[in-house]
C-alpha cells in the first residue's frame, strides 16, 4: 500500500484537483492523509464536501495542526502512515493517471532503488529531470518531492523541520549518505501548478545572470546551508 501524504496552507481549491487526480489512479492500493497546516481558506470544510461526493471508496485522513511548515506537516503525516511505500505530495500538484503505478513499478523492477522519482510539467514547462547521479545530486536539487520511496528507506528523523527551501534535497542528500538511489523514470507524471506556496522556479539564466534578484538571493542563501550541513565546498555550486 500508498500512504499518499497531502500538506496543505491556504490551497483549498487546488488540494481538490489533487485529489479528484488521485482518485482517478490506475493503481488503488493506497490510502491519502491530509495534513492541514494552519490553513484559514475553509479548506477542512472544502475536503468535507469533496468526500460526500465521493462515488468510491478511498481510505481518507484529515489532521489539523497549527501552522508550522510544510516539512512538519509532512512528518505529522508520516507517524499516520500504514502503507509500505511513501508519496509526499504537494497540494498544488496533479497526477497522471498510471503516476502510481509507474512509480511502483519502476522499484519493484529495481530493487537496488530506495524511490522512484519521474520527468514532470511546471504549468507548461517540461522538466526532464535525467537519471540518477549521485554526483550532479550533490551540486544542485534536481529530484522533486514527489517520488515514491520505500518506507524502510525513509529517514529515521523524516524531513528537517529547520529547512524553509530545499527540503528534498536535503532529504535526498540524507538518504545518499545511508547508501540509498533513486530510479528515474522518464515519463512526465504530474504537472505542479503555478503561482503555488509550496514550489517556486525561476529559469535557470536568472540564478547566473541575475545575481541581485531578491529571489535568487534568497536561492543562494539557502543552497549555501545545504552545502555547510553538508560539508560541500564553493566549487560544487
Amino acid at each position: 500500500m500508498i500512504s499518499i501524504i497531502i500538506p496543505v496552507y491556504n490551497q483549498a481549491i487546488r488540494l481538490i484537483k489533487t485529489l479528484t487526480s488521485i482518485a482517478s489512479q490506475t493503481y488503488q492500493n493506497f490510502e491519502v492523509i491530509i495534513v492541514n497546516d494552519g490553513s484559514h481558506d475553509g479548506v477542512e470544510k472544502v475536503f468535507a464536501q469533496y468526500y460526500q461526493k465521493l462515488a468510491t471508496e478511498i481510505n481518507y485522513l484529515f489532521i489539523n495542526q497549527p501552522n508550522r511548515g510544510a516539512p512538519a506537516a509532512r512528518n505529522r503525516g508520516f507517524l499516520e502512515a500504514r502503507g509500505e511505500y511513501l508519496f509526499f505530495c504537494d497540494a498544488d500538484v496533479v497526477l497522471e493517471p498510471n503516476a502510481l503505478e509507474a512509480m511502483v513499478g519502476a522499484l519493484e523492477q529495481n530493487s537496488q532503488a530506495s524511490y522512484a522519482y519521474s520527468a514532470f510539467k511546471w504549468g507548461h514547462k517540461l522538466f526532464k529531470v535525467g537519471e540518477f547521479d549521485s554526483e550532479r545530486l550533490k551540486r544542485e536539487p534536481y529530484i522533486n518531492t514527489m517520488s515514491l520511496i520505500r518506507r524502510v528507506d525513509f529517514p529515521a528523523n523524516g524531513w528537517d523541520e529547520t529547512l524553509k527551501k530545499f527540503q528534498d534535497w536535503d532529504l535526498w542528500l540524507t538518504m545518499l549518505e545511508a547508501g540509498k538511489v533513486g530510479q528515474y523514470i522518464s515519463q512526465v507524471l504530474f504537472t505542479v501548478a503555478t503561482g503555488g506556496t509550496i514550489s517556486s522556479w525561476l529559469p535557470s539564466f536568472a540564478y547566473k545572470l541575475l545575481p541581485f534578484l531578491p529571489r535568487v538571493k534568497k536561492y543562494q542563501a539557502a543552497k549555501k546551508i545545504i552545502q555547510i550541513k553538508y560539508g560541500f565546498s564553493d566549487s560544487k555550486k
